[in-house]
């Protein structure tokens, strides 16, 4: 088996009490590839639907934050263009990471989403109340995970996690309601 057969119930009830939901990159916001140029120049492609998603999430309400075990500054600016002013990079230790971004602030594990798809994600996805994978996860991730997105990762999955999150929250209809017509 991939992943622990879905609890739809189960799931709901969790996603209704996110309040954090804390991504990686390679593999989740992207499709995991490396890509480079002839000068050495790292390049990344990111999904237009994880965007808006996002956004549209942290308008209602759920911050969003990054930690990824690389550095590149093409994350640092996708994450100011969306407003994503929690991001770590360069960390391996993706739990302590963790710590230090909530050094200065209560919360309660129990209301935290992480959507990861490596061995490194499980620090923290065997932590979290909510912890996410994407299908092209690694087995591990897969067995530990809540839930596993349709989508794969870089290619929607952000965006799936996202409107599950406001749809348990009951959120979903005025986040969308903007871009219906009347």
């Amino acid at each position: 088996m991939s992943h622990p057969p879905e609890n739809d119930q189960q799931i709901q009830e969790k996603l209704s009490k996110v309040r954090h939901l804390i991504l990686d990159v390679d593999g989740v916001l992207t499709d995991g590839r490396l890509y480079f140029d002839n000068q050495g120049n790292e390049q990344k492609t990111f999904h237009t639907l994880d965007g808006h998603g996002i956004k549209m999430l942290q308008q209602s309400g759920v911050a969003v934050a990054i930690i990824t075990g690389r550095r590149s500054a093409l994350v640092e600016k996708r994450a100011h263009d969306l407003g994503i002013t929690r991001l770590i990079q360069g960390r391996e230790d993706k739990y302590t990471a963790f710590l230090e971004l909530f050094a200065r602030e209560a919360y309660d594990l129990e209301h935290i989403a992480y959507v990861g798809d490596d061995y490194p994600d499980l620090q923290l996805m065997t932590r979290v109340g909510c912890p996410i994978a994407v299908p092209n996860a690694a087995q591990p991730v897969l067995e530990r995970a809540l839930f596993v997105t349709k989508r794969e990762g870089g290619l929607g999955a952000v965006r799936e996690v996202c409107d599950r999150i406001m749809q348990a929250q009951g959120t979903f209809g005025a986040a969308l309601a903007p871009y219906i017509a009347r």
